[in-house]
């Protein structure tokens, strides 16, 4: 297991909310923290701890008015900490260079992929084509149906019928170099994990995937490392005390074994 940091923008804004509350009308969503620092100055403090490997997400679609605003601050973590952060939010094959040359070491794609309700496996091919699968990152951010769990789109607001099992994961680890995973409905509600996808990850995964939902204490982390089987990797938003929370960062990388200290 392994701390990823994350660094969500929205409306021009380093932000963490409830994920299920996001909304492209009027650019709404609930709002757990709003950061007085731009994005660069949280890549930087990521850096100067040597912990690389997490997501910048824009949180705006490309239509909305703070797209531009968000976007530069995504551009500024990602020029502050070279190879340091993955980006995400709104990728194409046509923009997915611009994040790769300003730093990002991975794009991250939903929607592109997984649009309307459906899998594309021409438009995967096309994500391929223009990043190789070694930058490539599939998010497969999903809500619990019934007994299952469904990938969901467009900033988490869209329900497809792509249930998420071991086949669906051996196939897209073809084509990605890592998974990032978000439970919806415990996304920032600090509330606890999506136990049961956790396990699911786990067990099915055979490339590193990353786990984001409802952690808020330190039995969620020993919780994830056992359901998990140490190897799925995890990120922590609302909770941590950068972002206005209880969890102290230098314990949680003490517990991973992570960081300056542990390098």
């Amino acid at each position: 297991m392994r701390f990823r940091p994350c660094i969500d923008i929205h409306n021009g804004k380093v932000k963490q909310i409830i994920g299920g509350s996001l909304r492209d009308q009027k650019d709404a969503a609930a709002e757990n923290f709003v950061a007085e620092k731009d994005a660069g100055y949280y890549a930087e403090l990521y850096r100067e701890k040597g912990i690389k490997g997490g997501h910048v997400i824009m949180l705006n679609p490309p239509s909305s008015e703070y797209y531009k605003a968000t976007r530069e601050q995504a551009l500024k973590a990602l020029r502050a900490y070279p190879e340091g952060f993955q980006a995400g939010g709104g990728i194409t094959p046509a923009n997915a260079e611009e994040f790769l040359k300003a730093g990002a070491s991975h794009v991250i794609v939903t929607s592109y992929v997984f649009q309307k309700g459906k899998f594309h496996r021409d438009r995967l091919r096309e994500m391929l084509a223009a990043t190789g699968k070694e930058r490539l990152v599939l998010d497969l951010s999903c809500r619990k149906k019934g007994e299952s769990y469904y990938i969901v789109t467009d900033r988490w607001q869209n329900d497809t019928d792509i249930r998420i099992d071991r086949e669906l994961l051996q196939e897209l680890a073809r084509y990605c170099a890592e998974f990032l995973v978000h439970g919806v409905d415990v996304e920032g509600r600090a509330e606890g994990i999506e136990e049961e996808l956790s396990e699911l990850l786990g067990r099915e995964c055979t490339i590193p995937v990353t786990y984001a939902g409802g952690v808020h204490n330190m039995e969620d982390l020993m919780k994830l490392k056992k359901l998990g089987n140490g190897k799925v990797d995890v990120t922590i938003g609302s909770a941590l005390d950068l972002f206005g929370g209880s969890m102290k960062l230098e314990e949680v990388l003490s517990f991973i074994g992570q960081g300056e200290n542990f390098q």
